[in-house]
């Protein structure tokens, strides 16, 4: 069915996708929606969504007037891998044919890319005081959409390793390694928000105690002692 064929006028719905297929950047041949290409990203595109829902909360914090100065650029940060993964998934949604016409940075993830996400990281780890056992997400709005966008990312990096069997390119390129980095970074960055509220992790153990520099900034938010 062509858009003209559709029984109602949509400047989006084509229902070209109707037969359960979809078509890749730069042309070529329509794959299936469950295809692996399509799967890889699409899971990146869940990442850009969820990252959305913290950026979201910041908005509303901003809005209300509650957003605390500790979270300095948290907001741009997000922003700016929201932006990064379009790339990635350019470069998931382009077919080895068409290899030839993608751009570092647009529709191909570049080595400076993950370089800067490893500096972001750095970055980020030298502000907060590290927990030194697995945690348990949701001590703040933000940082539990940022641990959500953590754990698609997981996803989205098995579905592009899944891919790259099958795809070469993608195996020698850079967004392994990008999804990687991406994924340490939202936990890091998850624990950022936290302690910008003064608060501290949860750990997985029961009966544990927080860092000292976490569990006193805990009791200066709500008043109590121990």
């Amino acid at each position: 069915m062509t858009r003209s064929q559709l029984p109602f006028d949509s400047a989006v719905a084509t229902g070209k996708g109707d037969d359960g297929t979809t078509g890749l950047l730069f042309g070529g041949a329509r794959v299936r929606k469950d295809d692996l290409r399509t799967e890889a990203y699409g899971t990146v595109d869940e990442t850009v969504a969820a990252l959305g829902l913290a950026r979201a909360e910041l908005h509303l914090k901003r809005q209300y007037g509650v957003l605390s100065p500790n979270f300095g650029g948290l907001g741009d940060t997000i922003l700016r891998l929201q932006r990064e993964l379009f790339v990635v998934g350019a470069e998931l949604a382009t077919t080895p044919d068409a290899r030839d016409r993608q751009q570092d940075g647009v529709s191909r993830v570049s080595r400076a890319m993950v370089d800067a996400l490893g500096d972001t990281l750095v970055e980020a780890e030298a502000a907060i005081e590290l927990p030194k056992e697995f945690v348990v997400p949701g001590e703040t709005r933000v940082s539990a959409a940022l641990e959500l966008a953590r754990t698609i990312a997981r996803r989205a990096e098995r579905r592009t390793v899944t891919l790259a069997s099958e795809d070469h390119g993608i195996a020698a390129g850079h967004i392994l390694a990008y999804l990687n980095r991406l994924a340490d970074l939202l936990w890091v960055l998850a624990r950022v928000a936290e302690q910008a509220e003064a608060r501290g992790a949860t750990v997985a153990r029961p009966n544990r105690t927080l860092g000292r520099r976490a569990a006193a900034s805990t009791q200066e938010a709500d008043g109590s002692t121990r």
